[in-house]
């Protein structure tokens, strides 16, 4: 008796494409190509995905969905400062992002032109910028003295920067369950937020010794 064929979806079209690049060591050529493997049509692909690059991106946007949404299950974080929820996003995303930390891998160290790599991560921008947009509180526009909107743009532009920051450190991180990238974010969070205050000095050096024992003393 034949099997009934599995619904697809764009979760199962996802999972289909890490699995597929994970067993392969590379991605696929064509959506013809991934169909025809995974047993389902071109048709049936371009309900949910323009090409194999919007796959790519709704990866990380899902990385940052689920985060917000185990966030959300905290019946604490609504109560938690703006430091605290960007903490907490942080610590918990990458958590999300080591339990499939070959794929991230292998996604975004793939090209030798960085930029092509963090073209997937388009879509994640978007999403972290308006998410850092809706935790920033009053208390920081009144520290920013009378806060302009290209103000508050900027703190969501240098709060990805920063973002993209530790995203590297974590990838180039060999500790036991990234103990050094837990680090990483306190301290550079600390620091950022010390910075909108206009007292870094001891977290600036603070984070200066860190990292330079990081990225200087271990080689």
């Amino acid at each position: 008796m034949a099997t009934k064929k599995s619904k697809i979806t764009k979760d199962s079209i996802v999972s289909m494409y890490m699995n597929y690049t994970l067993e392969q060591g590379e991605k696929p050529k064509s959506v013809y190509q991934f169909s025809k493997i995974n047993e389902f049509t071109e048709a049936e692909f371009y309900t949910f995905f323009g090409n194999l690059e919007s796959i790519e991106k709704e990866i990380y946007n899902l990385f940052f969905e689920k985060t917000v949404e185990l966030l959300n299950k905290d019946t604490n974080y609504d109560s938690y400062d703006m430091k605290s929820k960007l903490l907490s996003f942080y610590f918990t995303f990458f958590e999300l992002l080591a339990a499939n930390r070959s794929y991230v891998s292998m996604s975004l160290k793939e090209d030798k032109n960085q930029l092509k790599n963090l073209l997937q991560l388009s879509g994640l921008r978007n999403h972290f910028k308006k998410f850092i947009g809706e935790i920033t509180t009053d208390e920081v526009r009144i520290q920013q003295e009378k806060i302009q909107d290209f103000q508050e743009k900027a703190i969501q532009e240098s709060a990805w920067i920063q973002f993209l920051f530790t995203l590297k450190f974590w990838l180039e991180d060999g500790s036991a369950n990234f103990e050094k990238t837990d680090i990483y974010i306190e301290k550079s969070v600390k620091l950022s937020f010390e910075l909108m205050n206009v007292a870094p000095i001891n977290s600036l050096i603070d984070f200066g010794k860190f990292i330079f024992k990081e990225k200087i003393q271990n080689k």
